[in-house]
């Protein structure tokens, strides 16, 4: 069997451990499932006829449905890599990959169990919040080539944000400041985009940010996908992201784990 083969294998094993993890302690999957959905709910029905205004929908809840869809999903993704930063701060604190460093496997499948483990979570978290969606109205113009567009712009995207969990992870001391590191890519840049309001509405100082920002260029590629608005080149950008932010995420990741004594 070649090295890859046995890479493979190991990355399957460190796989079924995660999801086994995740299985057994549901509390903060469920968690994170919920809180996309909540804000959904809030957002549409506490904030949606004024925020409707002020994007010239008139009040029309279901306009504004449809603009904030997508960027509740990118949330989704970032609130996902939530667990991922945990579980690699825990399992370097308690001891196990200092065991696992002494077994003959794969290094890398320590890490590459996690990340995938993680993106297959949150299919299913954006799984449940798109069905929310199309429960209290969302509906979308998309045909089934964009809406596997639009999956796979998710798909990058939670690999890219879930890399940089694992280094963030990595990086802190216990779980709970683990979970702390990740709260900018789950809510605070989220909330810096067009999820909620169009970045023409903020202030000079800010506006650029928000535009330039990856999150902003995903979002819109999504709503664009899904609504048939105009994409632009956002569709290129939020891609040449998504893939910068993995390499980056991983080669940081990689690093951290190979230095670290613990």
């Amino acid at each position: 069997m070649s090295s890859t083969s046995y890479a493979l294998r190991d990355s399957a094993t460190m796989l079924r451990r995660n999801l086994l993890h995740a299985r057994r302690y549901p509390s903060m999957t469920i968690g994170v499932v919920a809180m996309p959905i909540i804000m959904l709910l809030l957002f549409v029905y506490v904030f949606g006829s004024a925020l409707s205004n002020g994007l010239g929908g008139g009040g029309d809840r279901a306009a504004y449905i449809a603009y904030v869809v997508p960027g509740i999903l990118l949330i989704t993704v970032g609130s996902g890599s939530t667990p991922t930063a945990v579980a690699v701060c825990t399992d370097m604190a308690e001891g196990i990959v200092a065991r696992f460093r002494t077994m003959a496997i794969s290094r890398a499948s320590v890490l590459i169990g996690h990340v995938v483990g993680s993106v297959i979570q949150t299919v299913v978290s954006l799984t449940l919040v798109v069905g929310v969606a199309l429960a209290i109205g969302f509906r979308s113009s998309a045909t089934p080539v964009e809406w596997l567009a639009a999956a796979g712009i998710l798909t990058l995207i939670a690999f890219a944000l879930t890399w940089v969990a694992v280094g963030l992870g990595l990086k802190s001391p216990n779980p709970e400041a683990a979970s702390n590191a990740v709260l900018p890519l789950s809510f605070l840049l989220p909330f810096i985009s067009s999820a909620f309001v169009p970045v023409d509405s903020m202030p000079s100082w800010i506006r650029w940010f928000a535009e330039y920002q990856p999150f902003t260029t995903v979002i819109e590629t999504l709503r664009g996908l899904l609504t048939g608005t105009e994409i632009g080149n956002n569709g290129l950008i939020a891609v040449a992201w998504c893939l910068g932010i993995t390499v980056a995420g991983y080669l940081w990741s990689k690093k951290i784990f190979n230095r670290d004594p613990r």
